[in-house]
């Protein structure tokens, strides 16, 4: 026998709490003071030069898709611990395409060998498709602006990427610049790559200029930078510059961000010649919040990533914001109707796991333990079935409304087979549920609860997941095998009468006696009650339900008896070719149960 292991310890570095409790914290929470060194860290309060009394962002909501902007094969491939091989990024590359991705980043130039290749074969061999626009990366320095351009020769259309830190903390410390200085910088490189652009050929050029650091950076004078470049590339409506804003660190709560994207909306110069994009990281854990307030205060592009790989935390999930639209009945204008082949390319060309619990496409997240939740789930199913029926329409056209599951499983690619598995935390409604799913069973609903006390005790005996099969076979177990069964139907005949039936049966006893029994009674079942007196066995009330299972082959049946044998009630189950047989071995089964 395998010894149960020893739990780990309490780390013993960890200090309970036992500090003052906070002078305006209430009875009822006795959280006390912790030990942690929490007076290192400032709150940042507001960064905007003055409070927005006026922000329109809280009364607005996500109507439409923003431009969707991927960074996948420069931001996340730079965060990966083995950077992708040509191979990798052509299958990323080629993934984003058939997503309906129209702005990708494909990489940066400069940093490698890699990205530099990379970019030439997708335009030496002419991969990107006519209405994709590529970008490629590059820093605020003269040299790597002139192989950032190197590379995209011959490109039939591209949007140079110019980046550099703005805050004041990265200008005094990675810099040692002063803000003019850093200024300076920006303007000497957004002059650079416009007579870099001036010099290429054959190429229709755009252009994106990333404050990184913004959302730590003085508003007014990231504001300045701003206008600035975008006047010396000659923005306009008809050849519209890119300012993307960066939450490079996470460090303020998501309304802080959406004010500062609203105040930069409101305050840029030719707003109507700016593209105004967002770039939110997940230190906090709420890009996803950022990049969505964002929208609402006046960003109409989004970069990120699938499944949000990145630096630290990472960027901010693009899969997550396109679905949380397609949940609300919007089109996301992307295509993630096989997510789980999407999520494989990308664990492919990240070689990472996507978590179980990673929103949409984790292998949990549809998946309830929960008996409540399946109780629910399975009646939401039943409901969306039976307004599909009523309607006359496949259930996949009626609008999706059930309780635990914000959008149907099979629109991602997904089946229901996964949607409720059950463990010891499960309930009568979850097993239900799967062995109809699985089995096509219908059980009653007091056979239900019969069962489920039945499976609840394996699995508090086992402690882990019963599979569909192993459900089946408590089942099974349960209601259809017996080592000693007190009667085995073998065969019977039915003869109608002036009122009712005449059955004629021949049953097989526990010793292996056989005897035939007649009756009479209302139907079948009711006679062969009727008859198993004479053999001692008194059977009352014979209450059946059955349904037709599909099988491959043809149709099979399913009885499912309730019965007072020797005044105690007793469920049994038949399945059966015909459903006469059925439901009378449905009566037996419940004599065996009885006698079992």
């Amino acid at each position: 026998m395998t010894a149960t292991p020893s739990p780990l310890p309490v780390p013993p570095r960890l200090a309970t709490p036992t500090g003052p409790r906070g002078a305006d914290q209430p009875w009822w929470n006795t959280q006390l003071g912790s030990a942690m060194p929490f007076s290192r860290y400032e709150r940042s309060g507001t960064r905007l030069p003055h409070l927005l009394t006026d922000r329109t962002w809280p009364s607005k909501s996500l109507a439409r898709a923003p431009l969707w902007a991927s960074v996948d094969l420069r931001d996340g491939n730079q965060a990966l611990r083995d950077p992708m091989d040509i191979r990798r990024k052509k299958a990323m590359f080629d993934l984003l395409v058939r997503m309906g991705f129209k702005d990708i980043e494909v990489g940066y130039p400069s940093a490698s060998h890699a990205d530099f290749s990379f970019v030439r074969t997708l335009i030496e061999q002419d991969l990107v498709p006519d209405d994709v626009t590529m970008s490629v990366f590059t820093p605020a320095r003269p040299e790597l602006i002139d192989r950032t351009f190197e590379a995209i020769d011959g490109a039939d259309r591209a949007v140079v990427h110019l980046c550099h830190a703005t805050a004041c903390l990265w200008r005094e410390v990675v810099f040692a610049m002063t803000a003019g200085e850093v200024e300076e910088m920006a303007v000497r490189a957004a002059r650079h790559v416009a007579r870099c652009a001036d010099a290429t050929k054959g190429t229709r050029l755009r252009f994106q200029y990333s404050p990184e650091t913004f959302n730590v950076t003085e508003p007014e004078f990231v504001l300045r930078l701003s206008n600035t470049v975008a006047a010396l590339w000659d923005a306009s409506p008809d050849r519209p510059v890119t300012l993307n804003l960066p939450t490079t660190v996470e460090t303020d709560s998501p309304n802080v961000f959406a004010d500062q994207v609203e105040w930069m909306h409101r305050n840029l110069d030719n707003r109507r010649s700016v593209i105004l994009s967002v770039h939110p990281h997940n230190d906090r854990g709420t890009a996803v919040a950022s990049a969505e307030l964002a929208i609402m205060a006046g960003a109409e592009r989004i970069e990120g990533t699938l499944f949000g790989n990145g630096e630290r935390t990472g960027n901010v999930c693009l899969a997550t914001l396109a679905l949380n639209l397609f949940s609300q009945g919007v089109d996301p204008q992307l295509d993630f109707s096989d997510i789980d082949g999407i999520r494989r390319t990308v664990e492919f060309a990240n070689q990472l796991p996507v978590p179980p619990r990673h929103p949409y496409v984790g292998d949990l997240v549809h998946t309830a333990f929960s008996g409540t939740h399946q109780d629910a789930i399975a009646k939401g199913l039943a409901a969306i079935g039976r307004r599909a029926a009523e309607a006359g329409t496949p259930a996949a056209t009626v609008p999706w409304n059930v309780p635990y599951l914000p959008i149907d499983p099979k629109d991602v690619g997904r089946t229901y087979e996964s949607v409720v598995r059950v463990n010891s935390q499960s309930g009568k409604g979850g097993v239900a549920h799967v062995l109809n799913t699985a089995y096509g069973l219908d059980l009653p609903r007091a056979m239900r609860v019969e069962l489920g006390r039945r499976v609840q005790r394996a699995a508090d005996h086992g402690g882990g997941e019963l599979t569909s099969r192993a459900l089946h076979a408590l089942f099974a177990e349960e209601y259809l095998e017996f080592d000693r069964p007190r009667l085995v139907l073998k065969e019977f005949r039915t003869t109608p009468g002036a009122v009712g039936v005449t059955l004629d049966a021949l049953v097989v006893l526990a010793n292996g006696e056989e005897r035939r029994l007649t009756a009479g009674g209302a139907d079948a079942a009711t006679a062969f009650a009727a008859a198993l007196t004479g053999i001692g066995i008194t059977v009352q009330r014979p209450e059946l339900t059955e349904h037709p299972l599909p099988d491959t082959v043809g149709t099979r049946f399913a009885a499912y008896a309730r019965v007072t044998v020797d005044g105690t009630v007793y469920h049994g189950v038949g399945i059966a070719d015909d459903a006469e047989r059925a439901r009378l071995t449905a009566v037996a089964s419940a004599v065996n149960r009885a006698h079992g």
